[in-house]
Formats: structure tokens, sequence, C-alpha cells
């Protein structure tokens, strides 16, 4: 069978198509979301999404995409011209790989006795919700809840910032009452992570069921939100101005302070 020619034109139909589903209300209104890059694509078909059209440019394959394209061949698959797809890629350097999936709808697991779940409030840069799911993923908590209308989780800039860890753990958006019932159904402590606590996070009691509880670094966490079981802090070397750190690199240290708890728990 003869291989259909790449498309080329910038006002072709699925090159329009794609350049409108980088925004969200695009992709909101299909049901969609593009994943970008052969890393993020081979996770999220790994962990079960359901890829339904590859869109590929061999001129741009990186040495992982050209080893991952063969893997895809059950796709649909539309070639595109090294113009069209720079027209649609949202990287400076694509890879030559990118993807369509229906929008993951995932739900909560039953959370074990010790749970770890992150939940975050009014994050709007996608390179900090990107990197938290990323780290929560390796530090090994358990779901990740997205209250309001923060960055979209699946919006192509914060899957690239997870390299593809938002398709490895549970990632569910919520509104602010469903989390509180939520967390308070399962039993969760709740621990606010906000710069003005007392009490330094690594002199948190972490174990068990536990819900870290993440604001923007301008606003922080609102009211509501900080009247908690634990408030944390991180110490800051403020004799030479630092006051707070990106809300990211809290998180890390906040996650890995749980999984060091957990461990010493288990060894102990």
């Amino acid at each position: 069978m003869t291989r259909p020619a790449p498309i080329t034109s910038l006002q072709n139909s699925h090159v329009k198509r794609l350049v409108r589903l980088r925004t969200r209300r695009e992709r909101e209104q299909e049901g969609v979301i593009l994943i970008e890059g052969a890393r993020e694509i081979t996770r999220a078909a790994a962990s079960g999404v359901s890829l339904s059209t590859l869109f590929t440019c061999p001129e741009l394959f990186s040495p992982e995409a050209a080893q991952v394209a063969p893997t895809l061949s059950a796709l649909p698959e539309l070639e595109l011209s090294r113009a069209a797809f720079e027209k649609v890629s949202g990287r400076e350097n694509p890879d030559g790989l990118l993807a369509l999936a229906p929008t993951p709808r995932a739900a909560l697991p039953e959370p074990g006795p010790s749970a770890v779940t992150v939940v975050l409030h009014g994050l709007e840069k996608p390179g900090n919700v990107g990197a938290i799911l990323r780290t929560a993923d390796a530090a090994g908590a358990d779901a990740v809840i997205v209250l309001g209308r923060g960055a979209d989780p699946f919006g192509p800039n914060v899957i690239r910032a997870s390299q593809g860890s938002v398709f490895t753990l549970p990632v569910a958006v919520m509104d602010e009452q469903d989390a509180q019932d939520w967390l308070a159904a399962h039993a969760f402590t709740t621990v606010a992570c906000t710069p003005d606590a007392p009490r330094t996070y690594w002199d948190a009691p972490l174990t068990g069921r536990v819900a870290l509880l993440l604001g923007t670094e301008h606003e922080g966490l609102p009211a509501h939100w900080r009247a908690t079981d634990h408030s944390v802090s991180i110490p800051m070397n403020a004799a030479r101005g630092a006051d707070s750190l990106n809300v990211a690199t809290a998180a890390a240290l906040v996650l890995f302070e749980c999984a060091r708890q957990r461990r010493a728990a288990v060894s102990a």
C-alpha cells in the first residue's frame, strides 16, 4: 500500500485543529488532550491511555522517537512536513511525535493506611504543576488533587514538565468542597504548607494517611485550607533576604520528608 504524502499545507484542517487544541477551551470542548514527545507518549500508552491518532515528522525524529514510532504502528498515523509539525508543536526542538487521546478521567484510589495525597490550590504555572506531579510520582505519593481552574493538569506544558508522570499516578480535578469531603471521609491528616507556620516540616508527623496542601507562591493557601491538623514551614536564611521557595521545590522537600519518615517507621 502506498504511504500517503505528508501534510505540507499550514491551512490543512488537521494542522488547524491541532493549533486550536493548544488552548484549554478547545481541548475541553472536544474532550481530548495533546501528548507531545516520545517519552510522554510512551508513558501514556504504558499507563493505559487510549491513544487515538499519531502525528509524525520523521525529519525531526530524535533517536528516542525513532525507536518509539514503530511501536505505535497500530495507531492511525498522519505524517506532517517539518513546517507543519513545527506549526502545531509547543516545543522549540520537537522530536517529531505527537498524539491525541481522550481526556483521562482518573478516579481517586481507595487510600491505604499510609497513603499520601497532594492537594494543589490555585497553581497557575504549568511548569510548577508538572514538576510537582513528577516529584510526587518519584516520592511515591498515591494521588494528586488539583482544585478549581488553575493550570490544566492535562495541558501540553504540564504533561511535558511532568515527563509523563501525570499518566502514572491518579490526578483528579475537583472542586474544593468535594476534595474536603473526600479527605474527611478517609480520615486524612491534613498538612498545610505555609511560610508562617511555626513548626518546621521535618518536625511534623507525616506518617499514616497524609494530605499535603500547597497554594500559590504569591497568595498561599486561603484561610479555610490553613485550618488543618498541622501547618508546616521550611526554614529560610532570612539574614540574606530569602523568604520563600518555588512551590515545586517546597513540595519536593516535604514529599521526600514523608518518604523518609515512612521508611524510618517501617525500619523501626
